[in-house]
């Protein structure tokens, strides 16, 4: 009676066993579902970025990942993300969602932040409206906040700027931000690229050639308006124009013009324009603009602390359209190169 009971309790013991087996293995295999499977469907495509904006709860990111059809099981998303207490660290940014990440995968990347850097770089553009559109279409913050500060004197004057010479803040190169970046990130940014650039060497030939920093850029924009890629060039019209406001003349350049106007389809700039009355305009007025009519490239710059000195004082762009230009001495010379120009002009019936 004994052996019997005492095998009717073996087997009770081993169907328990069992049964706690299956409901382990099973949640078991639950559990390793909702945490290492994938559950982000993609369909053909390897990627999705998606951003999350800054102040954004739990909810909206379940929103985000939801209008982004991420998902494959949302309930499974929401249980790891709260046991990973995600739900109450949520990093604002932009992300890059890989095709079958699992829960796991994709909670760890929001937790940590770990955001898809953006590029900007200001090359090519002429004004400030160009640029605030450029990084405005790029990072969180709008292009309004952004026109704000950058018209606003008291917000620049922390970084030694206006809002008529602030381009000379800017120096053209490709720069990495993340996405959720604010307008005083940006300009902190900017002015530790600034300082970067003007090491000891490039203040010490600013200072012995009598410019400022700013008047360094803004003579520069003018060159690179003059001469876009050519750097030895560059360096001869830096001298030509240093020549020139060293005697006190107009410094003449069509670029100046053309911003002035603020038209840059103007391919031949006519006398009636070079009498536009604006600050800008190096015909009616004596020394440097205001600030720079550009965004000067690192080039240019250096091509004005380097700037090939000579007794130019003249220039004129070459018949052949090339992008070159003849230097004179004397007006005489001039004279005889810009009908070479003026007749190459009127022979394609550029007005």
């Amino acid at each position: 009676m004994v052996k019997g009971k005492s095998s009717f309790l073996k087997k009770i013991l081993i169907a328990t066993l069992l049964i706690i087996l299956v409901v382990g293995g099973v949640g078991g295999y639950y559990a390793y579902k909702t945490i290492y499977q994938s559950n982000v469907n993609l369909g053909d495509k390897k990627s999705e970025i998606i951003y999350i904006p800054t102040g954004s709860t739990f909810e909206d990111v379940i929103r985000i990942l939801g209008d982004n059809n991420i998902l494959k099981n949302r309930s499974t998303f929401e249980l790891l993300a709260k046991k990973k207490k995600y739900i109450d660290n949520i990093k604002p940014g932009k992300y890059r969602v890989l095709a079958k990440m699992s829960n796991n995968a994709l909670v760890n990347l929001l937790r940590a932040g770990i955001q898809e850097p953006i590029k900007i770089n200001f090359n090519g553009l002429h004004t400030v409206d160009e640029f605030v559109s450029r990084v405005g279409r790029r990072i969180e913050a709008d292009s309004n906040s952004l026109q704000e500060a950058i018209r606003d004197n008291g917000y620049l004057s922390k970084y030694g700027f206006n809002q008529d010479n602030i381009q000379a803040l800017f120096i053209p190169n490709t720069y990495e931000f993340y996405w959720n970046t604010s307008v005083d990130e940006f300009f902190e940014r900017m002015a530790k690229e600034y300082k970067l650039f003007w090491n000891e060497e490039r203040k010490s030939k600013a200072k012995k050639i009598g410019y400022s920093q700013t008047e360094v850029i803004t003579l520069a924009s003018i060159v690179q308006g003059e001469q876009c890629c050519d750097n030895d060039e560059k360096k001869i019209i830096a001298g030509l124009y240093i020549n020139r406001l060293n005697d006190q003349m107009p410094m003449q350049s069509d670029p100046t013009v053309i911003f002035a106007i603020g038209d840059f389809t103007i391919k031949r700039v006519s006398t009636e324009q070079t009498r536009y009355n604006s600050p800008y305009n190096t015909y009616v007025n004596v020394g440097l603009p205001p600030g720079p009519i550009g965004f000067a490239q690192q080039s240019s710059i250096d091509a004005v602390l380097n700037y090939e000195k000579s007794d130019y004082i003249y220039m004129c762009a070459k018949e052949d359209l090339s992008g070159k230009h003849y230097f004179a001495k004397t007006y005489e010379q001039h004279c005889v190169y810009a009908k070479k120009y003026r007749d190459a002009l009127n022979a394609k019936n550029i007005h």
